[in-house]
């Protein structure tokens, strides 16, 4: 069974998507209709962009999303999922390729919620940090027990788990961390404390557009990082969706249930390779590709 995953933020680059819009007359209607979506021309920031107009929040989220959406709906036959999955932004990437939410849909949302996690980033100074070398269940005790807000948010794959947080309390809790047998407790240069609590604003936003946009039947599972289980029904989709902004993203045990249900290949669309990497990390045994035309 192939699966099909799609990256998040962090995997962007100057040039993303070009190939495609000069190869594919539909990736070029496309990315024609997402600068019209938009209101600007990501294609040109995409394609020529320096590496600071591609961090920009309302840029990264959606340039990523055009690239994986836009080539998995290029590769015609040859995009046949059985199932599909997506870290953080990449889950509404993922909705797309397997029908659940339309591309103008999907891209409006991605915009929405770029600009509400911003926003939610500016209320209070907040950050993440990445901890290698150190077993889930010291992370979380560690988490639990410092003061102010810190939480586990990120599970990418064993041994390597994000932090998020107010500033004050994920400095002190990667002190702990490192003194606790932490091979590495590094503080990442991103925007804010995603999937933390400190997200609840931009979940509220959000959760608006969210139960105002259709949602249809997928034509397979996609399984969520809130639930890390197979999901086919609409309204549960929705409800997880609502919800990821401020829940930790499950990747490690997303990826472990859908080789439990049968996923032979896990095949990333979109920018980047990191998902292979991962995947190598959780199981070697799996075989891994990175989708192309």
């Amino acid at each position: 069974m192939k699966a099909y995953i799609f990256p998040g933020q962090g995997a962007q680059f100057t040039g993303m998507g070009q190939d495609l819009y000069e190869t594919s007359a539909k990736a070029k209607e496309l990315f024609q209709q997402a600068n019209d979506i938009l209101g600007f021309d990501i294609t040109k920031i995409m394609f020529e962009g320096t590496a600071d107009e591609l961090k920009e929040t309302k840029v990264t989220q959606p340039a990523i999303f055009l690239h994986s959406t836009i080539l998995a709906s290029v590769l015609g036959d040859n995009f046949k999922p059985d199932m599909v999955a997506g870290h953080s932004l990449g889950e509404i990437s993922a909705l797309v390729a397997n029908r659940t939410l339309a591309f103008s849909d999907g891209l409006t949302l991605v915009s929405k919620r770029a600009q509400a996690m911003q926003k939610a980033c500016e209320l209070e100074p907040s950050t993440m940090a990445a901890v290698l070398g150190l077993e889930d269940h010291l992370v979380e005790a560690i988490c639990a027990d410092t003061p102010g807000t810190v939480v586990a948010a990120n599970y990418n794959c064993p041994g390597q788990l994000v932090i998020s947080g107010d500033i004050s309390a994920v400095n002190l809790a990667c002190e702990k961390l490192t003194d606790a047998g932490a091979r590495r407790a590094l503080i990442l240069p991103v925007g804010g404390a995603f999937h933390s609590p400190l997200m609840e604003p931009a979940r509220e936003e959000l959760a608006a557009a969210i139960k105002n946009t259709t949602f249809t039947a997928p034509a397979c599972p996609i399984y969520q990082n809130v639930s890390t289980f197979a999901v086919n029904d609409p309204a549960e989709i929705q409800k997880n969706l609502i919800f990821q902004l401020t829940a930790p993203v499950k990747w490690t045990q997303s990826i472990q249930n859908m080789i439990k249900d049968g996923a032979t290949e896990f095949i990333e669309v979109g920018p980047g390779n990191v998902l292979q990497g991962l995947m190598r990390k959780i199981d070697r045994s799996v075989a891994t590709a990175k989708a192309a035309l």
